[in-house]
């Protein structure tokens, strides 16, 4: 819900002023135990120059004490066949976006990415860059199995360790482990049964399972991606395809992933 006045840059602050409203009524009591919107993030035009800093300022004066970063949604491939989300390529290395992720940094914020496997060695070199900064990788990195790709899964997913091993030598980098797609490739035209839990979690295992091997358990999350998924999938099959995938881990790891990990990226108090 953007601000229907004002300057551009400013008009993502209404999702800010809209959101602290639900956790305001959350936070009452009155509408049960679940406490909403604990913490979020928000939208910010890194190309507005200037308006960048006063952008990240108004959101943490509205949030409430709940804003705690911004999400940077900048997906592109050279595909024609891909749904680009940035408008060019090469937006992580532009100065400006540097200069806005500094200044997340500098005000003890957080930054989500969205980006495809593609874009991966643009994170880790991000990351050189813009060291103070503490990332969320969403989406387990969005491998591209659509387009081009889409029968080259064994190559993708080739592409996609080898090119998520060199984030994941960067200590200031979390990931986000969901929104992949829900049907195996041998399903996905022979099969109209909507999915259960078990065909989620052996689809995403190979994928799920690499994250946490190369990032361990303290840097990983799981994550829903509602209401998009919904689409595909019902939000409680989701989760209960997460708790498959971890059946045989500890306690200790799986309060991680459910709960200690998101806590600590974005500094959520208990």
């Amino acid at each position: 819900m953007y601000r229907a006045l004002g300057p551009e840059y400013l008009k993502p602050v209404g999702e800010t002023e809209f959101v602290v409203g639900i956790a305001a009524m959350s936070a009452s009591g009155m509408y049960g135990d679940a406490k909403l919107c604990s913490a979020f993030f928000g939208g910010v035009d890194f190309l507005s120059g200037e308006g960048i800093g006063r952008t990240i300022d108004a959101h943490t004066l509205r949030g409430g004490g709940r804003f705690c970063g911004v999400r940077l949604s900048c997906g592109w491939d050279a595909d024609p066949g891909i749904p680009n989300i940035a408008p060019t390529a090469g937006l992580l290395a532009d100065s400006r976006v540097r200069d806005g992720i500094n200044l997340l940094a500098s005000r003890n914020l957080s930054l989500d990415v969205w980006i495809y496997h593609t874009q991966l060695l643009e994170l880790a070199e991000l990351l050189d860059e813009c060291p103070g900064i503490v990332v969320i990788l969403d989406h387990v990195g969005s491998p591209i199995l659509g387009g081009s790709y889409k029968h080259k899964r064994d190559e993708v997913f080739a592409d996609w360790r080898k090119s998520l091993a060199e984030v994941a030598k960067r200590p200031n980098v979390f990931v986000k482990l969901g929104a992949l797609p829900i049907r195996r490739p041998s399903e996905e035209s022979s099969n109209s049964r909507p999915p259960g839990s078990v065909d989620i979690a052996e689809s995403w295992r190979p994928w799920i399972e690499t994250c946490i091997e190369l990032f361990g358990p303290s840097r990983c999350m799981f994550e829903s991606n509602f209401p998009v998924q919904k689409n595909w999938c019902g939000y409680a099959v989701v989760w209960n395809a997460f708790k498959r995938l971890t059946t045989q881990m500890s306690s200790d790891e799986k309060h991680d992933l459910f709960h200690g990990t998101a806590r600590r990226a974005y500094r959520m108090l208990e």
